[in-house]
């Protein structure tokens, strides 16, 4: 049996969740979601060495130090780190580690994951990702789409077909829907079929290659120059920077996944979240009788479905008050209302234009 490769994709910055998630050290390298940061509990949900080989990390210069260490607490001493030279999206970076897997394994199969996902059901996963083998071993790109609890509009949707032949559980994929309005994701929950794009892939890496050359044979050519001249340092593989910088930068749903000829999905519902700002987050916790989320030394008088987080020693006191996203953080202090608090996002684009000083 091929033991899967997992791939580990570690940029972005989580800018909406400012003030705790930074560029220098974004969202999956926190412990948000418990004592551990994202990127471990990802790391670690592809732990089984009976299942899975040593992971694949893919990161930016930046973020090197913040996976060692992540890495080193999660005593794993065999795992490589593919450094972008830039970022160019999700469709080179994926390229960057199947050809890494493939150069090791002609036959070698990929678990693609973003490293700031939360899921609180891991064995449920490990068993849909056990579902979607047979299927991929027979050529097909499989994602995994989570069964929706409400009409997200923050999301892309997977349109599910006809059950796979000889695949339990793995549906063909219909179509790819972009991030919809309002009415349109409730009619795609009314209809059923309809799941939620998680961005989590199993395939393999010569099949996902060759869709890349049919279809981004500039991004396939670029990936396969910056790996044809790659340098290694220890555990750490720099691509060559000038060939990957003539990448393309796109989505990997945009550039294989939408057009490929064989995607199959397989619908699960392992607790995930994106964790895509603090209302995910007050959703996530665990709450007090009053529906507040409480982290750190809080003190909560006539307070009701507040998110509450203090670090680095502060207090946060609130009355009288609902609702509310109100975060403490080194020198930083954020208040927002729950239902806007995807608007985090602009206080960081305000802060980079204000002059150093």
């Amino acid at each position: 049996m091929t033991i899967i490769v997992p791939v580990i994709l570690s940029g972005g910055s989580g800018t909406r969740l400012w003030p705790v998630s930074t560029a220098e050290a974004p969202k999956q390298f926190q412990p948000l979601t418990g004592g551990d940061s994202m990127f471990r509990q990802t790391v670690e949900r592809a732990s089984d060495r009976t299942r899975f080989a040593a992971p694949l990390v893919v990161c930016g210069p930046g973020h090197v130090a913040h996976v060692e260490v992540d890495l080193a607490a999660a005593r794993i001493d065999d795992a490589r780190i593919i450094v972008e030279p830039a970022a160019r999206n999700t469709a080179p970076a994926i390229a960057l580690a199947a050809l890494a897997a493939r150069s090791d394994d002609p036959d070698a199969m990929i678990l693609v994951m973003p490293a700031d996902h939360v899921m609180t059901d891991v064995p449920t996963f490990r068993k849909a990702v056990e579902a979607a083998r047979p299927a991929v071993e027979g050529g097909a790109l499989a994602t995994f789409g989570i069964a929706p609890s409400h009409p997200e509009t923050g999301y892309g949707y997977i349109a599910a077909g006809d059950p796979v032949i000889g695949a339990p559980g793995v549906r063909t994929v219909r179509r790819f829907v972009e991030k919809p309005p309002r009415e349109r994701a409730e009619a795609m929950l009314d209809e059923g079929s309809h799941y939620w794009n998680a961005g989590i892939f199993l395939m393999r890496a010569d099949r996902f290659l060759a869709e890349l050359e049919r279809q981004q044979p500039a991004m396939a050519s670029a990936c396969t120059a910056a790996m044809d001249g790659a340098r290694s340092d220890g555990a750490k593989v720099h691509p060559h920077a000038d060939a990957f910088l003539a990448s393309p930068s796109n989505s990997v749903d945009y550039a294989v996944m939408e057009g490929a000829s064989h995607v199959v999905v397989v619908p699960v519902d392992p607790g995930w979240s994106d964790v895509g700002g603090w209302a995910a987050l007050h959703e996530l916790g665990d709450k007090d009788m009053a529906g507040n989320v409480r982290i750190g030394e809080i003190i909560a008088l006539d307070a009701a479905d507040n998110y509450l987080r203090a670090g680095d020693g502060k207090r946060i006191a609130v009355v009288g008050v609902s609702d509310l996203i109100v975060v403490a953080h080194g020198d930083d202090i954020l208040v927002i209302p729950r239902e806007r608090a995807q608007e985090v996002k602009a206080i960081v684009e305000a802060l980079a234009k204000r002059p150093p000083g």
